[in-house]
């Protein structure tokens, strides 16, 4: 195996097949420092606290663990209806010089199994025996991929569980549910899980698995349309799965689902929620080997700050907005505004307005209503109330996760919020102040190099940290794309096979024009990464307005195997 240098706290263990992969990350549990392992094609992704052990010291105690875990074993097969109209079907076909018709025909013939999950929630990455099916990504990856997209790309075929960004060569769709939190578990396709896909017809409306998990049926089970149901309510239609959600899909839970006590008559309701206004706190890590991202604040800098200064935990939920936004107060409290910086004004329910300052805890009456201006500096604001935000936790989170639909929804106009009363401390009036980046800006970000620099020229390692990138506005919560004059050139042709990603990675598709992750990215990905940003640069990035110019520094403190150098072969 080879060691590869991932972030400051990751490493990325490469191994010589899929089936090495899987018995390496079964061999890893329970070892200490880990905070979680997410397998790849030909990967190990290895998350560590710094503060518990030391790469050094954790790359030899990897390298020493034998492993004697056996393969995945076969488990249910699940049956998935297909519509074969993928918008990249006849490229596929061309590329692979057969007709569209021996693609489809191939597809359905082959049997394919689950190898592992990742990406995002619920989506598994799915191989066979029929060697057609090894197709490059796309060029570019597009910006939207539509729920229910059966796509091929690496050897791999996928199902998009909802609309997301994406690489994938996309050949057909299908409704199958691949991800519902009412469901135990939530995905439908665990590693190990047979997939057999069909022809949809008229009645395959429906797909999907009993309230068990396949790989609890048995080596032997089948799970079909026609098993199904009509009034089984884990087994719906896309459409009718987000019938009352918002745009995104996601549903917004109310006061009383909360699970937490909140206080009594305290509550924000959403007059203008900007362009996009959601729950945050420090997230859920621990999950990514099953497709969920840690998520959280994309400012947790900010989100620390604000709770100190009306006296709450550090993770507590707060709200992350990004652009002008209004907010309604229901009963008494204390509130602060965090992150970006622009005007801030509170008028109370007689019209009478009084002055607020950044960064200072402020006292709040019923009726008041607090009006953000777009940022002058900086991209979200974080506004935090004392006592937090008593909204459902999932997965141990009130984050919402864009990417992956975990979580409370983005917030819309007239949703109210209930507070919370998780306080533990006085106020803090003394603000801790910080200078963000304006529009045209230049920032300084740091970087470690690695895990895939060797797919790189050497002059592209130069450009990387020599030229100035451009924030453009294809940028989210998701990641960030970045526009540079000279692209970044690749040494190396073809495509990287799937593997473990972390916050901050600066992933390179083929175009030459970075993308860098952000809190809420895919776990998984095949475009290499040639860099990642250090811990402390990662909430500056977060900040990020489009139209800002970033230039990378190679961080002298690099996480590193024992040799000393990016990577080290066992």
């Amino acid at each position: 195996m080879r060691i590869l240098t991932a972030s400051q706290a990751a490493l990325l263990i490469e191994t010589t097949d899929l089936n090495e992969a899987v018995r390496l990350n079964a061999a890893w549990a329970g070892v200490p420092g880990v905070i979680e392992r997410v397998p790849g094609a030909r990967t190990v992704l290895v998350r560590f606290d710094p503060r518990q052990v030391t790469a050094e010291r954790l790359a030899e105690t990897l390298r020493a663990t034998a492993s004697d875990a056996r393969d995945v074993p076969p488990s249910a097969e699940v049956t998935i209806p297909v519509r074969y109209d993928g918008d990249d079907l006849d490229d596929v076909a061309r590329e692979l010089n057969i007709s569209a018709d021996e693609l489809v025909g191939r597809h359905l013939a082959a049997g394919w199994q689950v190898a592992f999950t990742g990406f995002a929630p619920g989506f598994g990455y799915l191989v066979c025996d029929d060697p057609l099916f090894d197709v490059p990504r796309r060029p570019s990856p597009r910006t939207r991929v539509p729920a229910g997209s059966v796509a091929l790309a690496g050897g791999f075929t996928g199902v998009y569980p909802r609309e997301s960004p994406g690489g994938w060569q996309l050949i057909g769709r299908t409704d199958a549910v691949l991800w519902d939190l009412q469901r135990d578990p939530p995905a439908l396709l665990a590693p190990g899980t047979r997939v057999r896909f069909v022809r949809a017809s008229a009645r395959d409306q429906v797909v999907g698995a009993s309230s068990k998990s396949p790989a609890s049926e048995g080596p032997a089970s089948e799970i079909s349309a026609s098993e199904i149901p009509d009034e089984a309510p884990v087994e719906r239609r896309v459409a009718a799965r987000h019938a009352d959600a918002g745009a995104d899909g996601l549903v917004v839970p109310t006061a009383s689902d909360a699970g937490v006590a909140p206080a009594a008559g305290r509550a924000i309701e959403v007059v203008r929620p900007g362009l996009q206004l959601l729950v945050q706190d420090l997230g859920r890590p621990g999950y990514a080997a099953q497709g969920v991202s840690a998520s959280g604040a994309a400012d947790r800098t900010a989100l620390r700050d604000a709770n100190r200064a009306v006296g709450n935990p550090p993770g507590a939920a707060a709200l992350e907005s990004v652009g002008a936004v209004a907010l309604r107060f229901r009963g008494e409290g204390v509130a602060a505004v965090t992150g970006a910086t622009g005007d801030l004004s509170m008028t109370d329910a007689r019209g009478d307005e009084r002055p607020i300052a950044h960064g200072i805890p402020f006292a709040t009456r019923d009726g008041d209503e607090l009006v953000l201006g777009s940022p002058a500096r900086g991209l979200r604001y974080t506004i935090a109330v004392r006592g937090g935000l008593a909204v459902l936790a999932v997965l141990g989170s009130r984050s919402s996760d864009t990417l992956g639909g975990v979580g409370p929804a983005p917030l819309a106009a007239g949703d109210v919020v209930a507070v919370g009363a998780d306080a533990i401390d006085a106020v803090d009036v003394f603000p801790w102040e910080r200078m963000l980046p304006a529009p045209g800006d230049l920032v300084d970000l740091d970087i470690t190099v690695g895990p895939r620099d060797d797919w790189f020229t050497d002059d592209a390692l130069r450009v990387l940290t020599a030229q100035e990138w451009r924030v453009t506005s294809q940028s989210d919560r998701v990641g960030m794309r970045l526009q540079g004059d000279v692209p970044l050139e690749r040494a190396r042709a073809g495509e990287l096979p799937s593997e473990g990603v972390v916050t901050g990675a600066i992933q390179v598709p083929s175009d030459g024009q970075p993308v860098l992750f952000l809190a809420d990215h895919p776990v998984t990905g095949g475009y290499p990464i040639i860099a990642a940003l250090t811990e402390a640069s990662l909430d500056l990035a977060g900040q990020l307005p489009p139209g800002a110019r970033v230039r990378f520094r190679v961080n002298a403190e690099r996480a590193t195997p024992p040799a000393g150098s990016a990577a080290l072969t066992a």
